[in-house]
């Protein structure tokens, strides 16, 4: 089951999840959301769409940006509607 943890945290856990380009994207309601602060960043995708963000906190320090999702994908990637996916240091284990 992937768990996603940064700073000691457990940020996400669910063993439903989608798998795209190596990235491992956590549905919504797997989120501890106490961790997650909406973030204004937004980058286009030309196959998914685009890109929304969160930073990521925890015991008051920041990982801005450290967690992506697409809140309205592209046909092709719909499967990931609102599945959010990590980098910028958040580990996966499986």
């Amino acid at each position: 089951m992937p768990v996603a943890k940064w700073n000691g945290a457990v940020l996400a856990k669910s063993d439903r999840f989608e798998e795209v380009e190596g990235n491992v994207y956590f549905p919504p309601d797997s989120l501890n959301r106490e961790h997650f602060k909406p973030s204004a960043t937004h980058t286009q995708c030309p196959w998914k769409g685009e890109a929304s963000y969160y930073s990521v906190e925890v015991d008051g320090k920041t990982n801005a940006d450290a967690a992506w999702y697409y809140p309205e994908p592209k046909p092709k990637a719909a499967n990931i509607q609102g599945y959010v996916a990590f980098w910028k240091g958040v580990t996966v284990e499986r």
